[in-house]
């Protein structure tokens, strides 16, 4: 059993004692073999169970696909799956494994343990179930041979690739040991480890949201002679407020931040002697999500008073101090399938009265008390916020800013009644692929889950959507989501502001880290650290 982490009064409450050190001190989180993220964590452990940007810390550390997606720009490289081939029509796909990879449970992998895994994620039907429900059932995912695994589609799916990704490999063996009435360990695996990745979960040092160790895998499949120091453990030591977890980098308590500080953080940490401010084009879209079924989201009018009142080039340049790009679509500006044409929305308060006028005419009530639902622990969605307050109060509307914490923000995203007025959301990279973001955002299939949360519905973008994903071959696809984009664009289901230039505090004793858009650089085999 291995013995958790000890910090010193520099990991108690979550690094809180940061707080007390000087700014400026050059004490080290740990040893030079120990990596402390101050980053958030996910909800529970399980990848098949929770699928955001922090389970990409944990999933991409503890587990391995059969594919993965490394470098920036993003490609799909082979991982546990040497090669693979797909029949002409795109219905049936067929994987051939690495021989003699190892789970962390000392078990050889086989295609039967990649079989479990994807009836593992559909019999959940939770997190990254979305991309294969529609077009993949339990009993079309065999095993022909010990290293062989074959999906046979239902309908022909383009992002079935792109997507491969996404499901992490785990050893039915300690899973099943675990179960308790058919719940596929559901609640075991959400506080420990069942995978073959570079690092091992220490479930003994596991407290949800607060705290968690791993431990380096030696025994890894891709070895370890690419990294001659490799980080032998990683300590996730979440701090919840900027300040604190700015201060706690800067005095060396952490050895990174989250991805989101704010603008005016940049310069304090860049003039810091251990510390700097890493900065990565990502393909991330921060969106205001507006709930179409609730007066008066329901009514397009509205919804673009709304549109037109958010200060897009204030809250980019004045508080994010630039470090984003304003993006009017429903996507990543640099994927292809976007009518590069169609125009956005501008802040232009003259025409957010007009429109509001409209709606009013029309029996929008546009003068009830709104909610914005924030993460309290994020500073730009807070900021995000208090300037939309701001700007709407000059029309006449009121807005309450409301503060939460991610979990409960997407839990209540389950029901167009649960789902506040509007919230902020950022659409991150999960795969490369349209259906990552209009796909699964506005196709009206989706509803109750937290990226289609506007619970938008036009039927003729919902056949676009689904034309689109069963079209083979990017040429093809591209006008096809070009069209549903043109027309989700005039009818503004959402408030689109930026994509992304990731910020993230991080040590200068690290070295060696390797960017991917997906996972927004979680990924811990190249890392290694300065004494």
């Amino acid at each position: 059993m291995s013995a958790p982490l000890k910090l010193g009064r520099r990991a108690l409450g979550g690094i809180a004692a940061a707080a007390m050190l000087a700014p400026g001190r050059t004490t080290q989180a740990a040893d030079p073999s120990t990596y402390v993220s101050g980053w958030a964590l996910p909800f529970n452990l399980d990848p098949h169970q929770v699928f955001d940007v922090p389970m990409q810390g944990v999933m991409l550390n503890a587990y391995d696909g059969l594919y993965r997606y490394q470098n920036d720009p993003p490609e799909i490289v082979p991982w546990l799956a040497e090669s693979h081939t797909v029949s002409d029509d795109g219905m049936v796909w067929e994987f051939k494994l690495r021989p003699g990879v190892k789970f962390h449970d000392g078990s050889e992998m086989t295609a039967e343990d990649v079989v479990y895994s994807f009836r593992r994620v559909l019999g959940l039907a939770l997190a990254p179930a979305g991309a294969f429900l529609p077009i993949l059932t339990a009993d079309r995912i065999t095993a022909p041979s010990k290293l062989v695994v074959r999906f046979e589609l239902k309908t022909p799916y383009a992002p079935f690739f792109s997507a491969i990704p996404i499901v992490s490999i785990v050893s039915p063996r300690v899973i099943q040991a675990n179960e308790k009435n058919g719940d596929w360990a559901k609640s075991w695996l959400a506080a420990n480890g069942a995978g073959s990745g570079p690092y091992k979960i220490i479930p003994t040092n596991y407290r949800p949201l607060e705290l968690l160790d791993m431990e380096i895998n030696p025994d890894h499949f891709l070895g370890w002679g690419h990294n001659p120091k490799p980080v032998k453990r990683i300590a996730y030591r979440p701090v919840k407020e900027t300040s604190t977890r700015v201060l706690a980098l800067l005095n060396g308590s952490i050895d990174c931040t989250d991805t989101n500080l704010p603008g005016d953080q940049v310069e304090r940490i860049n003039a810091s002697k251990i510390a700097f401010v890493q900065k990565d084009l990502v393909m991330r879209i921060f969106i205001i999500r507006m709930n179409n079924t609730k007066p008066p989201f329901n009514n397009l009018n509205a919804r673009k008073a709304f549109a037109h009142a958010f200060n897009y080039s204030g809250f980019i340049n004045d508080i994010l101090g630039g470090y984003a790009t304003r993006d009017p679509y429903p996507m990543p500006d640099n994927l292809w399938g976007i009518p590069k044409d169609a125009k956005g929305y501008d802040y232009d308060l003259k025409k957010a009265k007009e429109y509001m006028a409209k709606a009013m005419a029309e029996g929008a009530p546009m003068k009830r008390p709104f909610e914005i639902h924030v993460q309290s622990d994020n500073d730009q969605a807070l900021q995000s916020g208090q300037l939309f307050q701001s700007d709407l109060a000059q029309i006449g509307i009121n807005l309450k800013v409301v503060g939460g914490v991610w979990g409960n923000l997407t839990a209540n995203t389950k029901t167009p009644e649960t789902t506040p007025d509007m919230w902020v959301h950022w659409v991150s990279t999960y795969f490369v692929d349209p259906e990552n973001w209009v796909g699964q955002m506005y196709d009206s299939q989706f509803h109750g889950t937290w990226k289609a949360s506007s619970y938008y519905k036009n039927a003729e973008v919902d056949a676009l959507l689904r034309k689109g994903r069963a079209t083979l071959g990017q040429e093809a696809r591209a006008p096809i989501y070009e069209q549903a984009i043109r027309q989700i664009m005039i009818d503004c289901p959402d408030i689109w502001v930026y994509n992304s230039m990731q910020l993230q505090g991080l040590s200068k004793r690290i070295k060696g880290r390797k960017f991917c858009t997906v996972g927004q650089g979680s990924e811990m085999r190249t890392v290694s650290l300065e004494a």
